[in-house]
Formats: C-alpha cells, structure tokens, sequence
C-alpha cells in the first residue's frame, strides 16, 4: 500500500519537467534554422560572456543557478504532482488553461513587482533591496534574466508554482501538455524581455516592442512595465511606461521635464 496520496502523479511531474529540460535544448539550436534568432543569441552571448568575467557577476548566477535549481526540484516534487493529469482534454481547454494560468500568474507578478519590490511615491517596498540587485543592470542582455538575488529566484517560481495549485483547485487538474506549455512560455517570454534584440520588421516586431519596453524599465528604477508575460495589466492599471514615465514620474518627451498636468497647465 503506498503512503501517497491518489492525487499525487510524480511521474507525470517529472515527465513534465524531463519535456521542458528537452525543449529548452532544442530552442538552443533555433538560431541556426532561423538567421535572425541567431544574430540575437550571438550578440546576448557575447555581451553575457564579458559580464561573466566580472567575479562578482559570475558568482551571483552560479548562485542562482544552484538556488535555481533546487527551487524547480521543490516544485515539480512537491506541488506539480497533485495539479496534473495524462486524462484526455479538448485542444481548445488546454490552449484556454495555458492563457488562463499565464494572466492569473501575471496579475500577481505585477502586484509583487510593482509593490513589493518597487513601492510607491510614498515609500519603498518592503523587498526594494532584493530587486535592487537585479535592476544593477541598466541595459540587460538575456542573461542578466537571472542576476537576481536568490530570494527573489524563488519569489518568482513561488508565485508560478502558486498560481498553478490555486487554479487546480479551483478548476481540477491540468494536463501535463498545460503545464509544460505555461512554464516554457513563463519562462521564455522572461528570457526574452532581457534580450538585446535589433531586429525591427515583420514577423519579428512583437519581439522587439517586448524587449524594448522591459528595457524601458530597466533604464530607471522608477519606470513602469511591472507586467512580464505582457502589458496588460500595465496598461490597466496606469504604469504604461513607453520611456517618458508614468504617474507623478511622467516626462515631456521632447524635454524630459516632468509633464504638467491639465491643472498646472
């Protein structure tokens, strides 16, 4: 008689994250299929790899890789098992559940983001010197994606992992095709937000626009885009940030002074 809970499929768990270790490899062999992908990762390669002599930069991803990596193992051990299934469902569900769990995941990250780790006009958020580690890189290449502190290494897989067991519980379990198709894309879309990416024309101009706004955030500890899957929530909620600001931080384009509102106007 086995000790474990009937809702607990490690195997499917560890299908899931054998399936992602492979796709992740894959994806490394796109630049020399698609010409454009292979400019990126050659110029990101290069800018990381002058990084990485710095002992200080190479010591805090080596960190972050082991910390990393521990917290992945956390996840798919101990909370992926009682959230997944191999049970048939219908493309359309699936595809519906992966939009559903990425903009749950991403209301919270924005809250998270913009709160705590950023704060308000008023006063600082309660874990600002955390992200402040990772907003040391001012023009980020797709490495600087995990020059973060631990904590918030595991913040961030927390909430991912959060996000998965809520909606499981409110809506049942999630196929195993679901949870490998959330994470890639949790994961890929936060790698590429980081890129160095110079490729401005169609069908690559969603990619840039992407980029170029999380450098927008970068560039300033008080730039919007706290969103990272999109910015959706950034528009929603005000902290739209094309490069001029937002809120009380808002600059004239053309100055860069801070631009008046109808009342001083």
């Amino acid at each position: 008689m086995s000790f474990l809970p009937d809702n607990y499929h490690l195997g499917l768990s560890l299908i899931a994250f054998a399936s992602i270790i492979v796709f992740q490899i894959a994806s490394r062999s796109l630049g020399k299929f698609i010409p454009v992908f292979g400019r990126a990762a050659k110029l990101n390669k290069e800018t990381y790899d002058k990084k990485m002599e710095r002992k200080i930069y190479a010591d805090n991803q080596k960190l972050n890789r082991k910390w990393g990596l521990v917290d992945t193992l956390v996840i798919f051990f101990l909370i992926i098992p009682f959230c997944v299934t191999s049970e048939s469902q219908p493309i359309w569900k699936m595809a519906l559940d992966v939009v559903i769990i990425l903009m749950f995941y991403d209301f919270f990250y924005y809250l998270t983001h913009r709160f705590v780790f950023h704060g308000t006009n008023d006063r600082n958020g309660p874990l600002q010197w955390v992200h402040a580690v990772h907003h040391q890189q001012k023009n980020p290449c797709r490495g600087d994606s995990s020059y973060i502190h631990p904590l918030e290494v595991a913040i961030g897989l927390g909430l991912y992992a959060g996000s998965i067991l809520a909606l499981s519980l409110l809506m049942g379990e999630f196929h195993v095709a679901t949870i490998v198709v959330t994470w890639v894309a949790f994961s890929e879309i936060n790698n590429h937000n980081h890129d160095l990416w110079e490729e401005d024309r169609f069908p690559y101009k969603y990619l840039n626009y992407a980029s170029k706004m999380h450098h927008v955030h970068h560039a300033r500890f008080t730039g919007g885009n706290f969103a990272t899957i999109s910015l959706f929530y950034d528009w929603l909620f005000g902290t739209y940030d094309t490069g001029n600001g937002w809120g009380k931080n808002k600059r004239e384009p053309s100055t860069g002074k801070p631009a008046q509102s109808a009342n001083q106007a």
